[in-house]
């Protein structure tokens, strides 16, 4: 495999790249040729080609905690790849460091700059800085990328690295498995590791060997009994060791080399092995992004990918998934590519604009004045929670007892900061500039998103005041959820005096909703009834106040909106129903229960209002749909292809199925806000047990 060059390669950096790209792996000693002494030899021939190549990285890295930048101490291992003096290691190793320091077998100490930092596959580029070394001149020892392809199990593997920080250490072991991916205890997906929140691994399909590895050996690398690099070990323990192969960390380092960062294709689509369906050829796909590139060319979850780019898809197994993902990956954002897909027996060929696989996370930065860290609000995060857009940023972590902390009601970690004083957060600049012009101000009214709850507080920047309470409604219903108008929220919006409620939310599809209320009005009065609420133990009065009300009545409040008082009539709805009175139903052969969905489950899994679904509500320990992955709380859409909008619909699908006894039985679920397909495959009971 090529190298992908900078046009402003130098001739030393060109002629390293030239002998990382070396591949020599197809001589080998087959493991199985070597006696006692060959193996002796062997190995000590792999050791001299890798092992001067080998450092030892210690690193002063970055942590966010209690709202402050804290720093700690770290090592781990790393292997220079090229004469210009290019390190791959992890990124859990140096990612996020502060300070790096690489020493090599001779016992120099160069500090390291980062070149390129990439958490999904947990690589990180490192360069040292070679005006460092005592003799500039001398050259670098490095080692070569191999051919990770070419491995297979049973061959003789070294494990090079740094355990417990004791330098520049060697175990001996055979490759287990080429393809390992991590799964459910079912089977029935991936599941990767998450470094600093965002999935890693997803283009891997993992090295698994038995070379000891332990806590230090992170970064350092997997070499072959040629002497040259077939992965880099990332994660052990048990016995058993992971590295992330070879292919990987050649395209990884083409891209920090070429453009100083990572550039991967993106359709924003999950996909699941066509087993399920009985098929051999193609991906099933499970989830796709709203408004991503596979959405807007018109993919839905159930089509069978076949072909992307002219090139067929072969998913047959979870360890085919990365696979498929690391070739879309390596497709060029701004292009069109076709993608055929089969849907209902019918096969189409749309042409999708790949995009560029964003970051998850955004940067995070420390706020002394407020005693806070916040986070830069991507888009990605942003689809993943459900916000509208991503405007403000995302609060981390508080200092105990600093203002934040001590509001009424408190801040705290997974709160969106909006506003602060009535004008816009744009970004964590703009959070800095607001609060520097609000340096000397004694009290600061924050706005602020919870959930999906628009709510404000005040900072008092001078007190230390105590926590809040909190609400339930019952009986006759109000369909909004509010806040106390205390007195310091009431002062911060130039309200001095006045008494009620905040609305934070109005629930959808509510006769509140109808009625035209919206979060920011504040009620003052019921029935002509002041609603003398100012504290925060207040917060039950408006509650026994409806209750007192019959259900159908209008409930007239006055109101205060943008400075303007108006009178507002709302119909008092019944109380929805609860989880008690849904009715349900179950499938007794493969042991799981339905029931229908409430009001509230719509509400709080934010579900279409007009969705017609069930929801699963049990399972038995060991039965058919536990074996498969069914979980509870799985919005079921459809059963063996067919909706189930009703228990009357899911009972005659289910006696359908026990009647057909299929091989296989589909379910489509919405589970949290993904779409995924779980198989079932039961023995059925013979006929009338």
């Amino acid at each position: 495999m090529r190298h992908l060059l900078s046009r402003r390669a130098g001739p030393a950096l060109l002629a390293g790249l030239l002998a990382v790209g070396l591949v020599t792996s197809a001589s080998r000693p087959a493991a199985a040729d070597l006696g006692d002494e060959e193996l002796r030899a062997a190995v000590a021939a792999a050791r001299d080609r890798v092992y001067p190549a080998l450092v030892n990285i210690l690193v002063v890295d970055r942590v966010f905690s209690q709202g402050r930048e804290r720093r700690a101490l770290s090592a781990g291992s790393g292997v220079i790849v090229s004469p210009a003096g290019h390190v791959i290691t992890n990124y859990h190793v140096a990612g996020t460091a502060q300070r790096i320091t690489c020493k090599l077998p001779t016992g120099e100490l160069v500090d390291a700059d980062i070149v390129c930092r990439d958490p999904q596959t947990d690589l990180c580029i490192l360069a040292l800085r070679m005006g460092q070394r005592e003799d500039p001149s001398r050259p670098l020892p490095f080692a070569s990328i191999g051919d990770s392809d070419l491995l297979q199990v049973g061959d003789h593997v070294l494990a090079l690295g740094n355990p417990q920080s004791l330098s520049s250490s060697i175990t001996l072991g055979i490759v287990s498995n080429t393809e390992r991916v991590f799964t459910s205890f079912t089977g029935d997906r991936i599941e990767g590791f998450r470094l600093d929140g965002e999935a890693t691994g997803i283009f891997n399909r993992w090295i698994q060997h038995d070379a000891l590895i332990l806590p230090g050996n992170s970064g350092g690398p997997l070499a072959n009994m040629n002497g040259e690099v077939v992965g880099i070990n990332t994660r052990g323990g048990g016995g058993v060791g992971f590295a992330i192969p070879a292919a990987t960390c050649r395209k990884v380092l083409n891209y920090a080399l070429t453009f100083g960062e990572v550039r991967r294709g993106w359709f924003a689509v999950s996909m699941l092995p066509v087993a399920g369906l009985g098929l051999h050829a193609g991906g099933l796909v499970s989830n796709v992004l709203a408004d991503g590139p596979a959405a807007k060319a018109g993919i839905k979850p159930g089509d069978v990918i076949t072909s992307i780019a002219g090139e067929p898809v072969s998913v047959d197994g979870l360890e085919d998934v990365p696979v498929v993902l690391a070739r879309i990956a390596d497709l060029k954002p701004g292009t069109h590519v076709p993608v055929t897909f089969e849907r209902d027996g019918a096969s189409q060929t749309v042409q999708v604009e790949v995009a560029r696989m964003p970051p998850f996370q955004g940067e995070e930065r420390v706020f002394r004045t407020w005693g806070v860290s916040a986070m830069e609000i991507t888009g990605l995060m942003a689809q993943a929670r459900g916000w509208p857009d991503t405007k403000g940023v995302l609060l981390r972590t508080m200092r105990p007892g600093n203002a934040p902390d001590s509001a009424k009601p408190p801040l705290q970690g997974g709160d969106v900061i909006l506003e602060i004083d009535g004008k816009p957060v744009e970004g964590l600049d703009g959070f800095e500039e607001l609060q520097k012009a609000n340096a000397k101000s004694k009290a600061l009214a924050v706005r602020f998103r919870r959930d999906q709850e628009d709510m404000v507080t005040v900072l008092d920047m001078s007190e230390r005041p105590r926590r809040r309470g909190s609400a339930e409604l019952s009986k006759a219903w109000f369909g909004v959820r509010t806040q106390v108008l205390t007195s310091k929220v009431a002062t911060a919006f130039g309200l001095e005096g006045r008494k009620g409620f905040r609305i934070t939310r109005v629930l959808p599809a509510t006769e509140a909703e109808k009625a035209g209320l919206e979060p920011g009005d504040i009620l003052l009065a019921l029935d002509g009834q002041a609603l003398d609420a100012s504290e925060l133990q207040d917060a039950q009065i408006l509650q026994r106040r409806i209750e007192d009300m019959d259900i159908g009545a209008k409930a007239t409040f006055k109101l205060l909106r943008d400075g303007k008082e108006l009178d507002v009539a709302v119909v008092l709805e019944e109380t929805p129903s609860t989880v008690a009175d849904a009715r349900s139903a179950e499938d007794d052969v493969l042991e799981y229960k339905v029931r229908e969905l409430t009001y509230l489950d719509r509400v709080d899994k934010e579900l279409p209002m007009d969705l017609e679904a069930l929801m699963v509500a049990d399972i038995e320990d060991g039965s058919w749909a536990a074996v498969a992955g069914l979980e509870v709380g799985d919005v079921l859409l459809e059963l063996q292809g067919e909706p189930v909008p009703t228990i009357a619909t899911f009972k005659d699908t289910v006696k359908r199925l026990h009647e057909a006894r299929p091989e296989r039985v589909r379910f489509f679920v919405r589970r949290g806000r993904d779409t995924t397909f779980v198989f079932a495959r039961p023995d059925w009971p013979d006929a009338g047990e």
